[in-house]
């Protein structure tokens, strides 16, 4: 949870997720959806779902793995968190370096080279540098070096243990460290949303595929997201809905006419790389009214428990919140 997530931000989220799966074993037992559901609101979802399947692993293995080797086999660990693990938790000699540990060893060494093409580098200066002997208390000291001493902006130099040997601080521009590659502009996507609220209050709703952005999570149907959007190609994308049988129809529903209409305001919305914004579209359904194939509705008081990522809590929120 921490990665890409602050602790602030993190803690209801952690002790909710721990009541609910205390052990490996209760969340490799675990739906994906209300695994999914405890993640809402924490964003870079995958992270949610590689947990599921990681937990899921570990218990067909048997037993927690130990070494990084084998750590990396499992889902979603990457160099960085089979380091950690191995170190913190089993105390091997590993040399974890995360954003605030590699600042440090960036200005250690005054290494020119610009991010992320300089991290190989950073790891080897970090494997020469982290001890065999208490190597998981060695990489939090570092963790936390670099989180209160050396900052990004005004680092406390005369603070640091390492203030004699570091080449940055020498040449007097530590903080110009680390070099970082200028990132592409971010282009702003857009897209419409649309809203279908029943008479009963219900509110229609789909899961994303499982892999991708936001991959897994609970939705309002939308348009695809994209720089070039033409908001009068929306009408195409509009679920369509049909009634229930009757007595004298076929097995093929009949159609319901739906009048969408635009709700005040858009919807604006920041992701890593891109920012987001969303016209809303609202219609409102009889309560016989048949969800699409691959959509379902949900009732107004299940949508806070719900896998609904932050960007559709705010559309469905805008929605609601704007009857009229």
């Amino acid at each position: 949870m921490l990665q890409q997530t602050t602790v602030k931000a993190v803690t209801p989220y952690y002790r909710r997720f721990m009541a609910a799966f205390p052990t490996v074993e209760a969340l490799a037992q675990a739906d994906i959806e209300d695994v999914l559901k405890l993640w809402a609101g924490l964003g870079y979802y995958a992270r949610a779902r590689n947990l599921h399947a990681c937990a899921r692993a570990v218990v067909a293995r048997g037993s927690f793995p130990d070494c990084e080797e084998e750590l990396l086999q499992l889902p979603g660990i990457g160099p960085y968190t089979a380091a950690a693990i191995a170190a913190i938790a089993f105390d091997r000699k590993a040399s974890p370096v995360d954003g605030n540990a590699e600042r440090v060893i960036v200005r250690l060494f005054a290494v020119e080279q610009e991010l992320p093409d300089a991290k190989p580098a950073i790891r080897e200066l970090a494997a020469d540098l982290y001890p065999a002997r208490r190597p998981g208390d060695f990489a939090q000291a570092m963790m936390d070096l670099g989180a209160t001493v050396c900052t990004p902006k005004a680092p406390a130099c005369g603070a640091c243990p390492f203030a004699g040997s570091c080449a940055a601080l020498a040449r007097g521009d530590a903080e110009s460290f680390p070099r970082k590659k200028k990132k592409p502009e971010r282009r702003l996507r857009r897209g419409v949303a649309f809203v279908a609220i029943r008479a009963d209050g219900h509110v229609l709703v789909r899961r994303r595929a499982p892999n991708g952005l936001l991959g897994g999570m609970t939705e309002v149907p939308t348009t695809e997201w994209s720089s070039d959007f033409v908001p009068a190609d929306a009408a195409a994308d509009a679920p369509r809905f049909s009634a229930p049988p009757g007595r004298r129809e076929a097995a093929v529903s009949a159609s319901l006419k739906v009048s969408w209409r635009r709700v005040p305001g858009v919807i604006n919305h920041v992701f890593t790389h891109f920012p987001l914004e969303l016209v809303v579209l609202r219609a409102r359904l009889p309560k016989s009214a048949v969800a699409p194939k691959g959509m379902y509705w949900i009732d107004r008081q299940s949508i806070a428990s719900a896998a609904l990522p932050s960007v559709m809590r705010k559309v469905v929120s805008h929605a609601l919140g704007e009857q009229s």
